[in-house]
């Protein structure tokens, strides 16, 4: 079959067809262009920037700078009884997968243990939280779409150390848009 002939049976020729503005439209092609002009990143285990975010260590391994702020992701390296309390997030949703340990996590008042290979999704506005069961250090991939929460992030760990000041912890968080729950 010749291009022509491909182009003019195929679903692309027929969109172009039907809606010629759109082979021209820079607003069609805006989204790919932006997607294009990112750079591949391959970022090994050890590496990433270590965060310590009240205990909760964390190697951020993509950033919104890296994605168009489409998602940040990172690694969450934790002793075991360390975990975030019940809180909602108003502007991003969040992925977490377990690769070592085990995770008592809970989303929307219904508490589960995840084990290694388990994932857990919690969406904006729903109340979540996590903490890290059993005598083993957990290991945790967490995602956040979109990216910017990895800038409050930056904050907490920039906290003096020791006991942190929870009123300071609160109003950083509440300043990105999360807010804790009794």
């Amino acid at each position: 079959m010749d291009r022509k002939k491909f182009i003019q049976t195929s679903g692309l020729g027929l969109s172009f067809a039907l809606f010629p503005g759109i082979a021209n439209s820079k607003q069609f092609f805006e989204n790919t262009e932006t997607i294009n002009n990112l750079k591949p990143k391959i970022i090994k285990d050890k590496e990433g920037e270590v965060l310590n975010v009240i205990g909760d260590i964390q190697t951020h391994k993509l950033l919104g700078s890296d994605t168009n702020n489409q998602i940040v992701e990172w690694v969450d390296n934790v002793d075991p009884g360390v975990g975030i309390p019940p809180h909602i997030h108003t502007k991003e949703d969040e992925i977490f997968r377990v690769i070592k340990g085990k995770i008592e996590i809970m989303i929307d008042n219904k508490s589960t243990i995840l084990e290694p290979g388990d994932t857990a999704f919690a969406p904006k506005n729903v109340a979540h939280s996590w903490t890290v069961v059993g005598t083993e250090k957990a290991k945790m991939i967490t995602s956040a779409f979109p990216a910017g929460i990895e800038l409050m992030f930056r904050e907490l760990a920039d906290l003096p150390a020791g006991p942190p000041d929870f009123n300071k912890v609160v109003k950083i968080c509440e300043n990105h848009g999360i807010s804790f729950v009794n």
